[in-house]
């Protein structure tokens, strides 16, 4: 039941279980901290957060003691809590006394300068001197891997960095050794950490004990402008806000989000930023004698216009990659339309996807936040550490609550929690068409897009249903039948139907020949060399593969040069901003399309973003409800589950091999290339599969 308090003078009641902390912010108290963080176990080792509890006759860890823990009033009356007083006043002073005795003074240099904790509690709660003259300590540096920079003598040990590798990325390698003075943080083995979430401990780092390394004394905060975006690396849509100085992205770091990546975000999310720089498509490009010379944009433009008149329209098509946002796929297929082809994909890995069988058949259909409910998970064909390192962090997370039960059908691998092994592909799942339902009330399957990029895909994917309704994944008040998609293009593609139509070519028919004209936007992760003489069109940021074959190349924009929306895998319309200007003479992907659309003779009807998103809105609702999920009917899956197909035996195969290197912006990234080349030379007891 409510528990009332009066804090500072004003009366609340709060929920049973808050710590004392919570019941002071509810209360609009401000209560310094360092130790303690809102998604970590509580330590109370830095007692920072003392608060006068009227009736006890010291002062109280705040983070520590729970509302229900205080003893009752001898009259009956509420708990008196003063965050203010005198002896609270003394008592913070202290302890700030106490942790900078040997924190160096090394402010002006430091990289968390402008956004420290310690700097701005110091100078809110502490004193003006100190009253030690002792030396102060000195402590070695630490490798903790090539992102994070160490400086460990300004270390407090609260132990935050600690906490979270252990409890939040399921790294168990850093802690605490010594006692005393001598206590250090530290890596068991002495080196690095090799965790798809390891950077996250910079941000939660509340001095300058962690900085990263990568940006190391390129940028003070207050130099830089902020734009909240949108992640592309994945298909989980983390916020992100974006940090640029002038034309140049600085450096990526998260932004709240509860209901999809809390407050963290991958590795990758963070330190791609570097391949925004380099390996850009500048200007256009047309392949001459063999090799790609300049061109002006009418040039380019003129000369794919021409091909598209004289081609046949049976013979020309076009395959989206996986960083496109949904106004360019709209463009591109207005256009392809319009010029009588029946030849779209958005599926460039070949997934047996169709949205003609209902959006509940490539969604994350609990939801993200759903799995905080779930009580039985099986992840099929997936590694979710690799393709949603956040995702699998929520995955863990409700793990170690307990009363989670986790099999796994594919390949084994070390996701960071314990897991029932079931078997390597299609006869494992196969066994649970027809099983009894589980004893559980909100069990849950996540199928992962290698299932489904297989020529057996579409029987994969039927079958996974009846083995959902079987168990008792899919019922009145549950949906949880779940695809993870790893493209961040691929939910907004479907949704706007980039699937070939009646007759229509897909991905793999395109690339097996008797094509006259080929549109790549941002497709490279096949081969393309297989497209032979077809003449290649290439749209996109980076000179990847796609480019290296092309006959006309375009420079697109990247996702921190446009404003563009983008659907997550639970269905969630998203929307990045703009923070910074392409390279060159490089356009914003819709325009390019918009102005080729001139060109071919089949003009689009609108000449603006506004307009091109009041036409996509009508065809696909659902991307203009932007930060809310559109769900979808349950009863198209029951469609689905009787589609006929047999499954061979190959097994499962995870569709993420290099988690660093999986799109053209990685991959034009040195940091990821030094990572990747990190990971693949390690030890197998620390990245082999699981026993």
């Amino acid at each position: 039941m409510p528990k009332k308090l009066i804090i500072d003078g004003t009366e609340i009641e709060v929920e049973d279980g808050l710590t004392l902390i919570q019941a002071c912010e509810q209360a609009g108290a401000e209560v310094p901290r360092f130790c303690y963080h809102e998604r970590l176990s509580i330590a109370g080792n830095c007692r920072m957060c003392l608060v006068e509890v009227v009736g006890m006759p010291k002062p109280q860890a705040s983070c520590a003691l729970g509302v229900n823990d205080l003893p009752p009033n001898k009259d009956g009356s509420p708990k008196v809590i003063f965050t203010k007083s005198p002896m609270v006043k003394k008592a913070r002073e202290g302890v700030m006394e106490f942790l900078l005795i040997n924190h160096p003074l090394d402010c002006p240099i430091c990289d968390q300068g402008g956004e420290c904790d310690l700097q701005d509690q110091a100078m809110a709660f502490g004193i003006g001197a100190s009253r030690y003259t002792e030396n102060k300590r000195a402590i070695e540096e630490k490798n903790l891997g090539p992102l994070i920079k160490t400086m460990m003598t300004r270390c407090i040990q609260c132990t935050r960095c600690v906490r979270f590798m252990t409890e939040v990325a399921g790294v168990e390698e850093l802690g605490a050794i010594g006692r005393g003075e001598d206590m250090e943080i530290t890596t068991y083995l002495e080196k690095g950490m090799m965790s798809e979430l390891s950077a996250n401990v910079v941000d939660i780092c509340p001095v300058g004990a962690l900085t990263h390394r990568p940006w190391a004394f390129s940028a003070r905060p207050w130099e830089m402008d902020k734009t909240e975006s949108i992640d592309v690396m994945d298909a989980l849509g983390s916020n992100i806000v974006v940090h640029t100085r002038g034309r140049e992205v600085m450096r990526v770091l998260p932004r709240n989000n509860d209901a999809v990546n809390e407050e963290w975000i991958s590795d990758k999310t963070r330190h791609v930023a570097d391949g925004l720089r380099t390996q850009r498509l500048d200007q256009p490009y047309i392949r001459v004698g063999g090799k790609l010379k300049p061109a002006t944009w009418d040039e380019a433009l003129a000369l794919i216009g021409s091909k598209l008149k004289a081609a046949d329209p049976k013979k020309i098509g076009a395959i989206v990659g996986d960083l496109a946002g949904a106004e360019e796929m709209f463009a591109l297929k207005e256009l392809f339309t319009r010029l009588g082809s029946p030849n779209i994909d958005c599926r460039q890995d070949g997934a047996k996807l169709d949205p003609t069988e209902g959006r509940a058949s490539y969604i994350f259909n609990s939801t993200i936040a759903g799995i905080d409910q779930a009580d039985a998970i099986m992840l099929i064909g997936t590694n979710p550490r690799l393709e949603a390192p956040v995702l699998n962090a929520r995955i863990r997370k409700r793990w170690r609550q307990g009363g989670l039960l986790v099999g796994v059908i594919g390949e084994k691998a070390d996701l960071g929690y314990e897991y029932n092994y079931l078997g390597t592909g299609a006869d494992a799942l196969a066994k649970f068409v027809g099983h009894a339902p589980a004893n559980k009330e909100r069990p849950m399957f996540i199928l992962g897009a290698g299932t489904l990029a297989r020529p057996d895909g579409a029987a994969v994917l039927a079958t996974a249903v009846k083995a959902a309704q079987s168990l008792g994944c899919i019922k009145d008040s549950w949906n949880g039948f779940n695809i993870l998609q790893t493209a961040a293009s691929r939910v907004a593609g479907l949704d706007l139907g980039l699937v070939p139509a009646a007759g229509g070519r897909g991905v793999a028919e395109m690339l097996s020949g008797g094509m006259e004209l080929v549109y790549l936007l941002g497709a490279d992760e096949f081969d393309t060399s297989i497209l032979g003489r077809t003449f290649v069109v290439y749209q996109g940021s980076h000179g990847d593969n796609g480019a290296h074959i092309a006959d006309v190349v375009l420079p697109g924009s990247a996702y921190t040069e446009k404003s563009a929306t983008y659907v997550n895998t639970e269905g969630r319309a998203q929307m990045t901003m703009k923070a910074a200007f392409a390279p060159g003479v490089a356009k914003e992907d819709w325009s390019i399309l918009r102005a080729l659309s001139t060109h071919a003779g089949q003009t689009l009807p609108y000449d603006n973003l506004t307009a091109l998103r009041a036409a996509m809105y009508k065809v696909a609702p659902q991307l203009a409800r932007l930060g809310s999920v559109a769900s979808a009917d349950a009863a198209d899956l029951g469609k689905l589950a009787g589609l006929p197909g047999t499954m061979t035996q190959a097994p499962f195969v995870n569709t993420v091999r290099d988690f660093y290197l999986t799109n053209p912006i990685a991959r034009a990234s040195t940091i990821m290339g030094e990572l990747s080349a990190l990971a693949a030379n390690l030890k197998p007891t620390t990245r082999a599969a699981a026993e």
